[in-house]
């Protein structure tokens, strides 16, 4: 896989709702919300423009019964590549332009580190940038090697991800009190 960081660009919002919808489609009372995630829903990120889609749902099973629907609408069922509980799709294979990383309500862990990476950057620009930053530079220097990329970018990932999830329930402590 080609290894292509670009400027956002303000049309994946508008990309991932698209495909919220067809998920709401084929989920219907399963889905319990459907998150954009990944770099392509921070505003101002550069990102490799692929659009990450996390949909929480009652039942895990379900995205397995229902990956026909999903293949009708271009997704590859890939189970869950790593990370027990998720179920990942994609769409466009090699050269893809969407992700989906589902997860069952009670994967509580993996959920909120997702939404916390992403909150976390969308609130602290400096951070922001210097992740971007990182993406060009990796994106250079390992344009043909994902490997080199993803292993590039994981110290600092699991750094912001540590900072987030704790800016994450701080924030929520401080919103939660009766």
């Amino acid at each position: 896989m080609n290894v292509r960081v670009v400027d956002y660009d303000p049309i994946w919002p508008d990309l991932f709702r698209t495909e919220a919808r067809q998920m709401e489609d084929i989920l219907k009372e399963n889905l319990i919300e459907v998150f954009h995630i990944g770099s392509t829903s921070v505003p101002g990120l550069k990102a490799k423009p692929i659009i990450d889609i996390m949909p929480v749902v009652l039942s895990i099973e379900q995205i397995d019964e229902r990956s026909g629907q999903f293949e009708a609408i271009g997704y590859e069922s890939m189970g869950e590549l790593g990370i027990p509980g998720r179920r990942y799709l994609r769409k466009g294979g090699e050269n893809r332009t969407h992700q989906i990383h589902a997860f069952q309500y009670d994967s509580v862990q993996n959920i909120t580190r997702h939404l916390a990476f992403r909150d976390y950057l969308r609130c602290h620009p400096d951070v922001c940038s210097a992740y971007a930053a990182l993406k060009s530079e990796l994106a250079m220097r390992y344009p043909g090697d994902i490997g080199g990329y993803c292993d590039g970018k994981d110290t600092f990932v699991k750094r912001v991800e540590r900072d987030a999830l704790q800016w994450y329930w701080k924030k929520y402590d401080a919103i939660s009190r009766c």
